[in-house]
């Protein structure tokens, strides 16, 4: 499903993502002319590891699971690319096939650009280059934050910094609470965090016992951002 233009809340996403927020204006308004506006079902799969690349994507509204295939087939989440993100971009500079799997994740949109137009974007506009260097650097840093937490840090400090993340990506202040609005099951946020599904139900438990969090179905409401950043420092 396709439509021509982004809502006001889709648009505001886009424009505000920390990336794209930084590039010149004619810049931004050339992606915007080219992009095309598709907005998928939950589900819906965007790419295939091993395909050729043919798309540039930002995420406009809702998410993209990006995720593997492990050694006994199981579909494993690696990461959510939340709104006001771009992907796709470096199989599209490389030539290689795509990597991982891409899907939605609840409703979502997206900006669509093809990579005849990608390639015109970088010939018209040198700066996307060096935009698009930082943005990578910025990926590969987070790789190694991730790394480097995985080997050195606790479950309940990963745990704790992950659903930080969460609500400043997609919380929703209701008081004094914060509601992740992106539907996570407990095995899914352990895939993200590479432990079992047992291990982070007892953390969160012991997170709901200090007040720092409430456990509802699919969702998780931060109670306490200081508990959790306390946690986190660990």
């Amino acid at each position: 499903m396709s439509s021509t233009v982004l809502t006001i809340s889709e648009r505001s996403n886009i424009e505000s993502g920390s990336w794209f927020s930084k590039l010149s204006l004619p810049l931004r308004n050339d992606i915007l002319s080219r992009a095309v506006v598709k907005r998928v079902p939950d589900g819906t799969m965007l790419s295939c590891r091993g395909e050729p690349a043919e798309e540039w994507v930002g995420v406009a509204k809702g998410a993209v699971r990006i995720s593997s295939v492990s050694l006994a087939g199981k579909q494993v989440s690696l990461t959510y690319v939340e709104p006001g993100t771009w992907f796709g971009d470096i199989s599209l500079f490389d030539g290689m096939p795509r990597t991982h799997d891409a899907a939605a994740h609840g409703e979502t949109t997206l900006l669509v650009v093809r990579k005849p137009d990608f390639k015109a974007l970088l010939q018209h506009h040198t700066e996307l280059y060096e935009a698009l260097l930082r943005l990578n650097c910025r990926r590969l840093r987070l790789m190694f934050d991730a790394v480097e937490d995985l080997n050195t840090r606790p479950l309940a400090a990963r745990l704790a910094k992950q659903i930080l993340l969460l609500a400043r990506s997609y919380g929703i202040a209701q008081g004094e609470e914060i509601r992740i609005g992106l539907q996570l099951a407990q095995e899914d946020l352990a895939q993200l965090l590479g432990a079992s599904r047992q291990r982070v139900n007892q953390e969160l438990k012991g997170f709901e016992r200090d007040g720092a969090v409430r456990v509802e179905p699919t969702r998780l409401v931060v109670l306490s951002k200081e508990k959790l950043l306390a946690i986190a420092g660990r």
